[in-house]
């Protein structure tokens, strides 16, 4: 459980982020705009805290990790686009559908998350079943399912994601 000012802090923040957003996307400034705008930031946080979203941890400490992260994320997927194109392209079309399961090192559920939709991003794997710190992942092939088992995505994202 976080305490008072750990909350504020983490409510200061996504206010912070969220009016940053609502700006930087919107490109309309009139009083008005900016008003409803202001609210709907407001309201969002107010709900969050509702909901217990600032008790644990949200999420926020990830910001300043993350461009890296989808930078080797986006090697990652581009590498595993020419694999899947070189399969489908064969003549033999060469798949070996499989289905592995293994354990997930990021504990908490936004790691959890965060790596399942990391492997779902890359061709020739969807991430079927998340359950208990166990990741349950359909691949395209059987040597992509290994690549995948060798692979350090499960040490990057729990990386990633440690407070």
């Amino acid at each position: 459980m976080a305490n008072r000012r750990q909350q504020l802090q983490r409510a200061l923040s996504l206010l912070l982020i969220l009016i940053a957003s609502w700006l930087l996307w919107s490109g309309l400034y009139k009083p008005i705009l900016l008003a409803l705008g202001a609210f709907s930031c407001l309201l969002c946080v107010y709900l969050a805290k509702r909901i217990g979203f600032f008790t644990d941890a949200t999420g926020l400490h990830l910001i300043p990790r993350l461009p890296a992260y989808w930078c080797w994320l986006a090697i990652e997927i581009v590498k595993s686009s020419f694999e899947v194109a070189k399969i489908v392209l064969s003549p033999k079309l060469p798949i070996s559908p499989t289905v592995i399961e293994f354990e997930a090192l990021p504990k908490g559920p936004i790691g959890q998350a965060i790596l399942g939709n990391a492997i779902t991003l890359s061709p020739g794997t969807v991430t079927l079943d998340v359950y208990q710190g166990w990741m349950k992942v359909h691949c395209l092939t059987k040597a992509g399912a290994a690549d995948l088992l060798q692979s350090d995505a499960n040490g990057r994202t729990a990386a990633l994601t440690e407070e």
